[in-house]
């Protein structure tokens, strides 16, 4: 505890199944004339009655349905042309994590004259005018609830975060229903994001007892919840309580942050493209692993989390909790090594290079992860 805790929370958070139908109300209080409605198409049939509302009410509203992976400078430039000229007054996203991190951008270049390579890092982004109403669609990245936005750099193919409270929404609606159309393998790959979030903060070196409140029961949630979520994705309640795992984890990441399963994630996703989630899952429990000789006892205690059986000592306690991890990556159907979604072996030593570029996030490790150690790692998750 030898940092200050600063939270900044969304100004209005609104949880339950069926809430969506709540929102033009929302929307529709904040009088304004002009609204951004950025999405994903497979949602748009879904979101048809909350533009329609919108519109009865003599609100324009225009539609962006262009951000469809994890975006990149280029795409939120080219999103900004289009949006400028509209000057909504309220910066609504409706989808996952990329939807979400691009929405919370455009509210807060609108009316800004700094450039995006001058938001980057942590609390250089100098304001936001406009309102801004996040709504995940997936239960994974928690962007909903968190200061951080993240797109990949095309000039040297890098993904980097813009982290400022002003990225924080003013309010946040969390309908576990808008995840039931979700697939299994984004379910799972997103679910696992999830807890790697919450696993993340409670085993951070800047660890806050008010924040391990959140990331333990994010924790237990998803961990009894996402083989379910996975197998019938029809049960709400299982969505449900995944849904507030991810939310939970999303709470996490303003105050403390992930660590090093993050940081050595990023190249997967800049190199192969690889889904966020996934590339996460496939390197938890070798970081783990890594990780546990530096903080065992807290090692064990997300074991227990897990839903795992103390051992003899916190060491073993701790081990059990990695071959959960395993068992749930497993149950859950997403690969379990890096050779099963094509990464060449050779690229490896650049991988570790890129990872340690990540020192916003390596800072916060437990253990000091040289380029020798992440190549290691690479190298066990192979």
């Amino acid at each position: 505890m030898s940092q200050f805790l600063t939270i900044q929370f969304p100004g209005k958070l609104v949880f339950g199944n069926g809430s969506l139908a709540n929102l033009a109300d929302e929307v529709i209080r904040l009088t304004p004339k002009r609204v951004l409605l950025i999405t994903i198409s497979p949602l748009l049939s879904t979101l048809k009655n909350l533009v329609a509302t919108l519109e009865v009410n003599g609100i324009q509203v225009q539609t962006d349905t262009s951000i469809v992976q994890e975006p990149s400078f280029t795409d939120f430039t080219t999103l900004m042309e289009s949006v400028n000229p509209f000057n909504p007054d309220v910066v609504l996203g409706i989808g996952g994590g990329s939807v979400l991190d691009v929405a919370k951008l455009v509210a807060a270049q609108l009316d800004n004259d700094q450039t995006l390579t001058a938001m980057l890092g942590i609390g250089n982004l100098s304001g936001r005018s406009k309102k801004l109403i996040c709504v995940p669609a997936t239960s994974g990245t928690g962007s909903e609830a968190s200061p951080n936005a993240i797109l990949v750099d095309n000039a040297d193919n890098q993904k980097k975060g813009i982290i400022s409270p002003f990225l924080v929404p003013d309010i946040v609606y969390v309908d576990p229903l808008l995840t039931m159309s979700v697939p299994p393998s984004i379910t799972a790959a997103t679910g696992i994001d999830a807890l790697t979030h919450c696993l993340e903060a409670y085993t951070n070196k800047f660890t806050q007892p008010f924040i391990d409140m959140y990331a333990y029961e994010g924790m237990r949630l998803i961990a009894s919840n996402i083989v379910q979520a996975v197998r019938n994705g029809a049960d709400e309640e299982a969505r449900s309580q995944v849904a507030m795992g991810s939310l939970l984890g999303g709470f996490c990441l303003g105050p403390v942050n992930t660590a090093g399963v993050h940081a050595l994630s990023y190249p997967l996703g800049s190199m192969f493209h690889l889904a966020h989630g996934l590339s996460n899952a496939l390197l938890l429990p070798y970081v783990m692993e890594f990780n546990i000789p530096a903080a065992v006892c807290r090692y064990a205690q997300v074991a227990t989390a897990l839903g795992c059986e103390r051992g003899k000592d916190c060491a073993e306690t701790a081990a059990n909790g990695v071959q959960k991890i395993k068992e749930l990556i497993r149950e859950c159907g997403i690969p379990a090594r890096l050779r099963d979604v094509e990464i060449p072996k050779d690229a490896i030593p650049q991988m570790a290079d890129d990872a340690l570029k990540i020192t916003r996030l390596l800072k916060n490790n437990p253990r000091e992860i040289t380029r020798d150690d992440a190549i290691a790692i690479y190298s066990a998750a192979y």
